[in-house]
């Protein structure tokens, strides 16, 4: 379903990028919360909409990967239904590739409460030619906290055909680079930015 300075080097916090889209996932059941996760309220604001808040105070272009578009039309946000369903995460990405209106996307899921602008700015800058830029922390990636490129589509309809449906199976076909833990510990030092919300006790806490 669809509805509705340029960064040159380093950027300002105040400028929104023009030529990579923000690129929302909220596919999931949400089976171990118990309801619909991303309307959970954290000091009165919904989780997706904090979550779309930061996105759009980065990307010029941020658009929703849902499969129940009627729960989010409150954030006024382009929306597309997944292209092929049942894939989890992997089908919200190649539908987000596919109809991101920009050559490359910044992803992130919809249940990240503690997202870091810096951080997030500085994937975007380190991005060059790579196809992927991931997180990486003690070995273990971030793949709904990423950038993606157009270039992936291929290697992830390969992966799709062939029944595997993990993100990072078709990382060994392209171009990665990874963000490793000092680094991300510079703009995050708790590395808060990652933690998301599966269960309601996982709320306590949150920097509201």
């Amino acid at each position: 379903m669809e509805s509705g300075p340029e960064m040159e080097g380093l950027f300002c916090s105040d400028t929104l990028v023009k030529d990579v889209s923000g690129v929302i996932l909220a596919g999931g059941e949400s089976t171990r919360y118990g309801r619909n996760k991303a309307l959970v309220d954290i000091n009165g604001i919904p989780l997706i909409e904090r979550v779309s808040r930061v996105m759009q105070s980065l990307f010029q272009q941020v658009i929703l990967i849902t499969n129940t578009p009627d729960e989010y039309s409150f954030l006024k946000l382009p929306m597309y239904e997944d292209l092929i369903k049942g894939l989890g995460p992997l089908g919200g990405l190649f539908t987000g590739l596919t109809r991101m209106p920009n050559d490359v996307g910044f992803f992130v899921g919809c249940d990240m409460p503690s997202l870091n602008k810096e951080l997030i700015r500085h994937i975007v800058e380190i991005r060059d030619d790579s196809d992927v830029v991931v997180p990486r922390i003690s070995g273990m990636m971030e793949p709904l906290h990423a950038l993606y490129g157009k270039g992936c589509l291929p290697a992830i309809r390969k992966l799709i055909d062939s029944r595997k449906y993990q993100i990072f199976r078709f990382f060994s076909e392209v171009s990665v680079k990874y963000v490793d833990e000092d680094l991300i510990r510079r703009f995050d030092p708790e590395i808060r930015c990652f933690y998301n919300i599966n269960e309601p006790q996982q709320l306590n806490g949150i920097n509201k």
